[in-house]
């Protein structure tokens, strides 16, 4: 007879193992050149696609480094800093010596991109507005706490991932 933590531990690892699928499709979805492309035309905004991820990343995180920025998108470092000039000479971002490390460079947003990235933002309003139309409140409100929570949970994980994986041994 199997024991309840097998079961349990089966069952939690089959969730995750959904979970993960779950998690691929949406960043595959949302991966897609075409998405920022709609996104883009959706806020009527002029801007390169290959920018708008660095514009609306750099507006929700920064200031934030070069570096990091390029590890966010999973771009390499010096294609990400030619695009952050780009975003500067188009006067959507400015470049600056960081108050906690003058040896950092970092990428702020100014007016004129928090401009574009208003309009991007009532764009995926309307977006996923259409999207969560037959979602009740209460799914909706459930879904943004449990992704908040599972966000914050992926980003104090270590990052060797030492944590005790789920077992069949109890």
């Amino acid at each position: 007879m199997p024991s309840i933590n097998n079961v349990q531990n089966t069952h939690i690892r089959d969730q995750l193992r959904q979970l993960h699928r779950a998690i691929l499709e949406i960043i595959g979805v949302m991966n897609k050149p075409q998405r920022d492309e709609i996104l883009i035309k959706a806020a009527g905004i002029p801007l390169d696609r290959a920018l708008f991820p660095l514009l609306v990343g750099i507006e929700r995180f920064g200031p934030i480094g070069v570096v990091d920025m390029a590890e966010g998108v999973g771009r390499d470092y010096t294609t990400v800093s030619r695009q952050v000039a780009k975003l500067e000479s188009l006067g959507l971002v400015e470049r600056r010596s960081s108050a906690a490390d003058r040896r950092v460079r970092e990428a702020a947003i100014t007016a004129k991109g928090k401009a574009m990235t208003d309009l991007v933002d009532t764009a995926r309003d309307r977006i996923l507005g259409d999207i969560f139309s037959t979602w009740d409140t209460h799914d909706i409100d459930e879904l943004v706490r449990l992704m908040r929570k599972f966000a914050d949970a992926v980003k104090d994980e270590p990052a060797n991932g030492s944590s005790k994986p789920v077992s069949d041994s109890g």
